[in-house]
């Protein structure tokens, strides 16, 4: 098996598996703690590694399907049921 192969086979197996509450905003706040940690460094090589990683969280935070992507989903298609009193 080689290198996409498996990394396909991880892609089917997150994709398969049920999303946990509120899994997404904490790879979001994980992913802005790196980006502030990476403006903090003073070595360049933990700048451009911390700064890749929160980078790769945010996006994944912002995709799949209970994550921002969702939101933006029920925004377009009239808004959230808020309840209503």
């Amino acid at each position: 098996m080689d290198l996409e192969q498996t990394i396909d086979k991880i892609k089917q197996v997150d994709a398969a598996r049920a999303d946990y509450p509120g899994e997404h905003l904490v790879v979001l706040g994980a992913g802005v703690l790196l980006l502030l940690a990476a403006g903090r460094s003073r070595s360049f090589l933990l700048r451009i590694i911390a700064g890749a990683a929160g980078g790769a969280l945010i996006g994944r935070a912002a995709s799949g399907t209970g994550g921002i992507a969702k939101l933006a989903g029920a925004l377009q298609n009239g808004g959230l049921a808020w309840p209503r009193r």
